[in-house]
């Protein structure tokens, strides 16, 4: 009973709203933090779920920067770039274009004008790998008809035979037999090339169908000529001419290789086997002709 006469019995706690005294010895414990009132609805503030965002875009207390702006306020891109939670994307142009793997029939595409026919026939003779390059998506229609033409009309006296009927008929008929035979030397061209073209497509080229067959007959032309220069002097059977017949036909076999490896982006094997059939065809047609 004493303790209750004491004050010390259940109710033994301090007055309220004064701090409980700490023991002898011991440190005081720190007052709360006061809670913070917020203005009840109705005294100038909208009512919940419409209040605005707080004035010059800070966050409220405790607020990890990385979520960003929870109410939505744009902010310009200048102020929050490069700042925490704020990184700045950025990427690098590469000036060559992206970056592809190199596989077989990715040639380099040729830039530049079409070549001019002088020196696309002197390219030919000069310098084949640039020139077919450069030629490889160029239709070379207007020279190679032209040139094969004219080859077609002087390709008739290479041969001995040929040549004295051609010369003992009148001109009414000789007219028309030459006309007919370049007409033909061109039909030839055209179907030669486009074999020479289907080849190299079935081997695994990409090349266009209109260069290929183009340059194929501009070669079958260029690389003749200088056996038929030689031919129309000293006759089709003449050793000399013989020889050179045997050396263009194997600079012709080169020339297709060559063309063919540049427009199709072929391995000379491949380029080489393309060819075969129109080296053989104009073997056994022209140079086996005069022997």
């Amino acid at each position: 009973m004493a303790g209750f006469r004491n004050g010390r019995g259940r109710d033994n706690r301090p007055p309220q709203g004064q701090p409980q005294q700490a023991p002898y010895g011991y440190d005081a414990a720190p007052p709360p933090p006061a809670r913070q009132q917020w203005p009840q609805q109705g005294q100038g503030q909208p009512p919940y779920g419409q209040q605005g965002a707080p004035q010059g875009g800070q966050r409220p207390y405790g607020e990890p920067e990385y979520f960003g702006d929870p109410y939505g306020q744009q902010h310009p891109h200048a102020v929050t770039a490069n700042n925490p939670g704020h990184t700045q994307m950025f990427s690098v142009d590469d000036p060559y274009g992206p970056a592809t793997d190199h596989h077989a029939g990715a040639a380099p595409v040729p830039t530049g004008p079409r070549l001019h026919w002088k020196a696309l026939l002197s390219g030919i003779v000069l310098r084949p790998a640039d020139t077919f390059l450069r030629t490889r998506d160029h239709a070379v229609w207007g020279p190679a008809l032209i040139v094969t033409f004219l080859y077609g009309l002087l390709a008739i006296f290479g041969f001995d035979t040929a040549r004295e009927e051609a010369i003992d008929a009148t001109l009414s008929t000789a007219v028309p037999y030459v006309l007919m035979t370049a007409l033909g030397f061109v039909v030839g061209g055209l179907i030669l090339g486009a074999v020479t073209h289907t080849l190299a497509r079935q081997l695994g080229g990409d090349g266009a169908w209109q260069p290929t067959v183009g340059l194929s007959m501009l070669i079958m032309s260029t690389t003749d000529a200088p056996r038929l220069v030689f031919a129309l002097f000293l006759g089709g059977e003449n050793g000399l001419v013989q020889v050179i017949g045997w050396l263009t036909w194997l600079a012709a076999g080169a020339l297709f290789t060559v063309m063919v490896s540049r427009s199709h982006d072929l391995p000379w094997p491949k380029a080489l086997g393309a060819s075969a059939i129109q080296l053989v065809a104009l073997l056994s047609l022209i140079k086996l002709g005069t022997l």
